[in-house]
């Protein structure tokens, strides 16, 4: 019997999202609703645990097309603004919580969380109406009822990034790397233990921070996964155009797409 897991999709686009603000690009302008891309986030659903990947910009825009309305936990990728400038949207997810909502971060994006959320983070925040995060520095494997979600380290600008690997018995082993430029081989050999690996693969011609489409594939068939994903991509990319060129067992993933253990 399948585990009872789910990871949704809630954002796939880069920093800027699809459409671009300003662009008439045939991706921007076209009618296919896979190229409408918020930006890059995912949420795991393992039983009854709910868990949120970072904190971006269009978490009330997701959450409120995907249903979302019970968060136990968010973990973070790293300290860009696209990645945890939607903070106060998790609001909506402590109103009806007693304890404080747990945060894991880096050591450098906690320190980013509360520069930049000083208020939420202040003992001063005594509002029931407001975020209360209970922080917590990522240093290991973390525990969330039967899901093990373990950190990825990754190379990504200078900004100290994680991706995360969550496995649940009876489900497959899923990894999640929205941003990078490199994957370390302490990383790829974690990997080994993955069945599914989504990837940053923002275009095809290759970038300073980012893999490439070219890169990434490269990162997928190293680890031997027997499915890959593509997520955090720009508007070079038309959905239908990239999934055409790709290899058997990788697909482009899109706003909402769901993987069910």
């Amino acid at each position: 019997m399948a585990a009872d897991f789910e990871l949704t999709f809630l954002g796939t686009g880069t920093s800027v999202g699809v459409p671009v603000i300003g662009c008439k690009c045939r991706v921007c302008t076209s009618e296919d609703p896979r190229n409408k891309r918020t930006r890059s986030s995912v949420h795991v659903r393992a039983g009854d645990v709910s868990v949120l990947v970072d904190s971006g910009p269009d978490l009330r825009e997701q959450a409120l097309r995907e249903g979302l309305t019970k968060v136990d936990a968010v973990v973070y990728t790293h300290a860009h603004v696209d990645h945890v400038v939607g903070f106060d949207e998790l609001r909506a997810f402590c109103w009806h919580r007693e304890d404080p909502l747990p945060l894991h971060a880096t050591a450098d994006c906690m320190d980013t969380l509360k520069t930049m959320f000083g208020w939420a983070f202040s003992p001063e925040n005594i509002f029931r109406g407001y975020i209360k995060p209970d922080p917590h520095i990522i240093a290991g494997p973390m525990i969330f009822g039967d899901l093990t979600v373990t950190p990825l380290p990754v190379e990504h600008a200078k900004a100290e990034t994680v991706g995360f690997l969550f496995e649940m018995p009876g489900a497959p082993a899923t990894a999640y790397i929205p941003d990078a430029k490199l994957v370390p081989e302490s990383t790829i050999a974690i990997l080994q233990r993955a069945d599914i690996l989504i990837i940053d693969a923002l275009r095809s011609i290759p970038h300073p921070t980012h893999l490439s489409t070219e890169e990434a594939l490269a990162i997928i068939a190293e680890t031997g996964v027997s499915r890959g994903w593509l997520t955090h991509l720009g508007h070079e990319n038309d959905h239908y155009e990239l999934e055409a060129m790709l290899p058997q067992g990788v697909g482009v993933a899109y706003d909402g797409l769901k993987i069910r253990g």
